[in-house]
């Protein structure tokens, strides 16, 4: 009898007990593991709460033409396997869309890369404590869709941290010059 009480106790124990959020803030610095080879799991873990996430995607830094493309998806492992991150990085950024966004109301990043603009913002109306991010460069734009994040943390802090993480990679190697292009040799100085 007093084992079963014993038991009793400690599974009700469990159940009544809060959850802890994590607010540890997010690394400054990527490094592995990594979902879809750029995006650091621990930040990806922090941010949705999601422990072993599915993903699907890729980023092609390397297709010709300067029209580097790809994206990363992020979903739960159980239940519906809902979509909790979109990472998305594509030719056609336009600094004009940055504009009317900071115009609606969206915070400026700051100077992640030197000639990139960006703003993040929170939803204000939402419940799935959702917030958004997107830098432009050049003709390319990366954009971070937090969907579902952990309530309790700072979620547009969140994607700041995340793009300041992942946009020196992919954005500067998406915006970068082809490697076709001829750079100019330096000039000889004489000694």
């Amino acid at each position: 009898m007093v084992a079963l009480a014993c038991t009793l106790a400690v599974s009700t124990a469990c159940r009544n007990e809060e959850v802890k959020v994590d607010r540890s803030p997010l690394p400054t610095m990527a490094t592995p593991p990594y979902l879809c080879d750029h995006i650091p799991l621990k930040a990806v873990e922090l941010m949705t709460g999601v422990r072993d996430p599915l993903v699907r995607g890729h980023f092609d830094l390397t297709y010709p033409g300067d029209l580097d493309d790809g994206s990363c998806v992020i979903y739960q492992r159980d239940g519906e396997r809902r979509k909790v991150l979109l990472i998305d990085l594509t030719p056609d950024g336009s600094p004009e869309e940055i504009k009317e966004q900071l115009e609606d109301g969206a915070l400026p990043l700051p100077e992640i890369i030197p000639g990139a603009i960006g703003s993040y913002f929170k939803a204000s109306d939402s419940t799935s404590n959702d917030a958004y991010a997107l830098l432009v460069r050049g003709k390319a734009a990366l954009s971070i869709q937090l969907e579902i994040g952990v309530a309790g943390r700072d979620n547009a802090a969140d994607v700041l941290a995340l793009m300041k993480l992942i946009a020196p990679k992919l954005l500067t190697d998406a915006s970068a010059p082809s490697a076709t292009t001829m750079s100019p040799s330096p000039s000889p100085t004489k000694e």
